[in-house]
């Protein structure tokens, strides 16, 4: 491949010196295209790709960092066992996450005609397979046609990787919440300020998992008061994959994926990002949960038979969760306002809160399926102990009430050549009708094309979903999504989207309907392994309220936030890696008044071959006018985590990375960071608010293996 560069070099120069430009100009142009004949290097396991959704994701979820770290267990475990490309499975290549549908119809259509795959690199002659998503998922697969003997599975059974984790997690500086209340003599949180996590767990290959975890939030007690048995938080999981008819079986805690995720979608999935044609959720439809966020998932059985072309899934749960309760004083009967998803138990009303809502959720699916065809009809069935009665604000008229639920749909999916529809069709117990449906085109081996388009009603409601929406939850929205990426030649990759979108009815902070619309341009420059430029704007308008003088009636105008982001990803060599990003985001909701944002960070990571050690630094400057010119950046932590935090007013913010391995079978982690913000006596509000102008966090991790 290094031979094949440098004669593309060779000819470009060639082309380059006949062009009669400024002399100044081919000698900067030179300069641009040096580092194509650097040597190659090994790829990052984690790409720029993923970090821009997961940012996206906290982005449109108002800044609430997601708990589930399943995606990085996942890609780790493919890590250590690649899927057999020559073998896998629709399910199975779905499992990975990486590829598009189309993509997945053309590889399975390239080996039913020609055979098992010689080698990785034979996934050039596939028409939407280049040189690029080689490398990106080189890592998780493989193409041998060794296969495991069914007198050899019992043996393997035992020899599966037992795992314990710990974690803890300490916000230096105390916030007032450890403070000494002086009227009750005690702290308003009662417990430390450390965050644990422990995570025991078996598995084998991708057939047989299970596994216990345990979480206690910073505030909550630990093996006293409220928590006598230990932790805040426990999660216990048995999974088993392919085991003659049965397809999965779940018993504890698992997650359940429906459709294209009208009524149900429990694992992470992505909504609009620069993975521009990645728009269609397709997951199996149990998998088992093995993460500390305490709310989205089931707790029960559920099992997944399949035989030909015939596939069913059943389950059943029963959990208390966490939900604002109103105790009618009048001697009525009690009901919910809101459900609570933050999962901190340290107050007495947080406390309240814990589990004062019970649910029983019972649902299915059967599925029909061929090579090129889908068809899966689904259904989940609530029942809450206590009514739902919200607000009465008028956005609120069309939520969820009562004490039942139910949700119904159809999905479906047909592949044809160079092209793949797919949809969802669903209703609920009210008759309140959604749909979404989506076309994915490879107009040519290096243009891909994607449509969408999604249409719910205002009185939809359904829980624990996770469909592609410009709004958190999937209703009262119509929207149309275009989304193109186009390869002009193997170094260069532009993608760019296009959404417009409208809510017929009110939505919170919006007390009028509404629409927008959202427009990102991307191009990614990727000569070699070892250099990446991408450069990325976007830009969206839509509306909110905006009543500065307090009137009645809350004026709805637009704002629009504009944002322009620039990062360099450069490998040095084997051991260095250097990353720079610059962003700058422009906000305004008159014409007269606009906020800006800007974020500067460098990232140093080393990971020294054949050493047992690995780490990096993060050096970073921001600096925004208010809450609403807020920038987000990724950050790397501790392994199966991440991190990624608002950024806003002024200041500066740097972090630690450092891994050891003690032994063959033992690895400690250590984090370090710290914010320092000009101009600021203190940081945070309530009881969360921690005095100065530093907020500073160490992390400790230990991993055995045995």
């Amino acid at each position: 491949m290094d031979t094949v560069r440098q004669g593309w070099l060779m000819i470009t120069f060639i082309q380059f010196r006949r062009l009669k430009i400024n002399p100044l100009f081919k000698f900067f142009f030179i300069l641009l295209l040096h580092p194509f004949a650097l040597p190659a290097q090994q790829p990052e396991s984690t790409s720029s790709d993923v970090e821009q959704q997961l940012e996206s994701i906290t982005e449109n979820s108002e800044d609430n960092e997601t708990e589930d770290d399943s995606f990085i267990q996942s890609m780790r475990q493919y890590l250590k066992h690649p899927i057999n490309l020559s073998t896998a499975n629709l399910a199975t290549l779905q499992e990975l996450s990486i590829f598009s549908a189309i993509q997945i119809q053309q590889l399975i259509s390239y080996r039913n005609r020609l055979g098992n795959f010689i080698s990785i690199y034979e996934l050039q002659a596939i028409p939407s397979f280049d040189l690029r998503l080689i490398e990106k998922i080189r890592p998780y697969v493989t193409v041998s046609v060794l296969e495991i003997s069914r007198e050899q599975v019992g043996k393997l059974m035992r020899a599966g990787k037992h795992s314990l984790l710990t974690r803890v997690t300490q916000m230096i500086e105390k916030s007032k919440g450890y403070l000494i209340d002086p009227r009750s003599g005690r702290s308003f949180y009662p417990g430390a300020n450390q965050k644990y996590l422990f995570r025991y767990q078996y598995q084998f290959k991708n057939i047989l998992q299970y596994g216990v975890v345990g979480e206690k939030d910073a505030g909550e007690n630990l093996f006293k008061g409220v928590q006598k048995s230990g932790f805040d938080f426990y999660s216990a999981h048995f999974f088993v994959r392919n085991i003659g008819l049965i397809r999965s079986l779940a018993v504890g805690d698992f997650t359940v994926n429906l459709g294209q995720g009208l009524i149900q979608w429990q694992s992470l999935a992505f909504k609009k990002s620069s993975e521009v044609i990645n728009t269609k959720r397709q997951l199996a439809v149990l998998r088992p949960y093995h993460s500390a966020g305490e709310i989205i998932f089931h707790r029960g059985v559920g099992i997944t038979v399949a035989k030909n072309k015939m596939q069913a899934t059943g389950f059943l749960s029963y959990k208390k969760i966490d939900a604002n309760i109103i105790f009618d004083s009048l001697g009525k009967e009690d009901f919910i306002s809101s459900f609570q998803y933050s999962g901190l138990h340290r107050t007495s009303s947080e406390l309240i809160d814990k589990g004062a809502q019970r649910q029983l959720i019972v649902g299915g699916n059967l599925a029909y399926r061929t090579n090129r065809f889908h068809v899966g009809f689904n259904a989940v069935q609530y029942q809450f102990s206590l009514p739902i009665n919200k607000t009465s604000d008028p956005y609120n008229l069309y939520s969820l009430s009562g004490n039942k639920l139910g949700n119904y749909s159809m999905d479906y999916s047909y592949g044809y050549r160079n092209t793949h529809f797919y949809g969802e069709v669903a209703f609920s117990n009210a008759f309140e009708k959604a749909m979404i449906n989506g076309l994915i085109v490879s107009v040519d081996p290096k243009v891909d094309l994607n449509i969408l388009y999604r249409n719910i009603s205002k009185g939809y409601q359904s829980l624990y979903t996770n469909v592609f929406t410009e709004s958190t939850l999937p209703n009262n929205e119509k929207g149309f999504y275009t989304g193109i990426s186009v390869r002009p030649w193997v170094a260069l990759r532009v993608d760019a989207y296009v959404d417009f979108y409208e809510f017929p009815w009110l939505k919170y902070l919006v007390d009028a309907p509404s629409f927008g619309k959202d427009y990102l341009l991307k191009m990614v420059y990727k000569p070699n392994k070892q250099l990446e430029i991408y450069i990325r704007y976007r830009t969206e308008s839509k509306f909110k309220n905006f009543n500065p003088d307090n009137f009645n009636l809350s004026p709805v105008l637009s704002t629009l936030r504009q944002n322009i982001r620039t990062q360099i990803n450069f490998k040095v060599n084997s051991t260095f890696t250097y990353r720079n990003r610059v962003e700058m985001v422009w906000f305004s909701n008159r014409p007269s008044d606009s906020k800006t944002g800007f974020l500067l960070f460098s990232d140093c990571i080393f990971k020294p071959m054949m050493k047992r050690y690995s780490g990096g630094i993060r050096l970073q400057y921001f600096e925004t006018e208010d809450y609403n010119s807020r920038i987000y950046a990724y950050e790397n932590d501790l392994l199966y985590s991440f991190s990624i935090p608002v950024f806003y007013d002024k200041g500066f913010r740097y972090y630690l990375n450092f891994n050891y391995g003690l032994s063959k079978n033992s690895t400690v982690w250590l984090r370090w960071s710290q914010t320092i913000y000009k101009d600021k006596s203190s940081i945070g509000s309530g009881l969360d608010e921690i005095a100065g102008n530093k907020k500073s966090e160490i992390k400790l991790q230990w991993q055995f293996q045995f």
